[in-house]
């Protein structure tokens, strides 16, 4: 391949950092360079500070892509939580949570509670904390996970959508109160729970106490063989108390 003649230096560095990719750089070098000739910068140091603003800069930017592709309904983060306002709130285990080592150990966590007192909320904090540092997270409505999965298995493409959830290491199903599955939706779900099991985790929403959950499936055997795999390796939050939705609509969770 014939080496193309750059006019000058500057044109090299252009196209040499266009070429690799190195977007930050390309921004921000004559900056760095100017600031490197200012403090008498080693060049060593100049070039750790080169690839530290690559390195934050590409960091920023899968952040913002595995955030856009979480479809978060909200942005809400941990440190939103107004704990004055609800005192069954456990500060010490939500914060324990947003640290993130039942993901590493592949576990679970269930949130139990009346609409409106923060359960949302809460998987959505720690679904941000998971995203900001690298995973894939997915939060889906219960009712809409197991209507596409439905849809998925009648179109033949059920395989690759199990695919596809098995490579998101965080799966965030919200609101599992509002669905009553037949047969075969419980076994669609019953899979993703199965496939998930010590190899992913899930957090789990829901205003019905696990005692209830054969309200949602076909019966009391169905429910037990679900919740059976989900608490083995579990996190249960049970909150209590009054709606933050009568604070007023800015500040209003699920």
């Amino acid at each position: 391949m014939k080496q193309q003649a750059y006019l000058t230096d500057t044109e090299y560095i252009e196209a040499m950092m266009k070429r690799f990719k190195l977007v930050d750089m390309r921004k921000q070098y004559r900056d760095l360079v100017l600031e490197a000739e200012s403090s008498c910068m080693g060049y060593e140091a100049f070039l750790k500070r080169l690839l530290s603003v690559e390195e934050e800069g590409k960091r920023s930017r899968r952040t913002d892509k595995l955030r856009r592709r979480a479809c978060f309904e909200t942005e809400k983060r941990l440190e939103d939580i107004d704990y004055s306002f609800n005192r069954t709130l456990d500060r010490d285990k939500i914060m324990e949570l947003g640290r993130l080592g039942f993901l590493e150990a592949n576990e679970n966590v269930i949130i139990i509670g009346p609409p409106g007192v923060g359960k949302s909320m809460i998987a959505t904090g720690i679904g941000m904390k998971a995203v900001d540092a690298g995973y894939k997270v997915l939060f889906v409505n219960a009712k809409d996970l197991v209507e596409r999965l439905y849809e998925k298995a009648r179109e033949g493409m059920l395989r690759e959508t199990l695919g596809e959830l098995d490579r998101i290491p965080l799966l965030i199903v919200d609101e599992l109160s509002y669905v009553k599955m037949d047969r075969e939706r419980e076994s669609l779900f019953f899979q993703v729970i199965r496939q998930r099991y010590e190899k992913n985790s899930l957090i789990i929403t829901t205003n019905l106490p696990m005692g209830r959950w054969d309200e949602l499936f076909t019966g009391t055997l169905a429910a037990t063989a679900i919740l059976d795999r989900l608490v083995h390796h579990c996190h249960v939050l049970s909150i209590t108390g009054d709606s933050y939705r009568v604070k007023g609509p800015d500040q209003s969770v699920k």
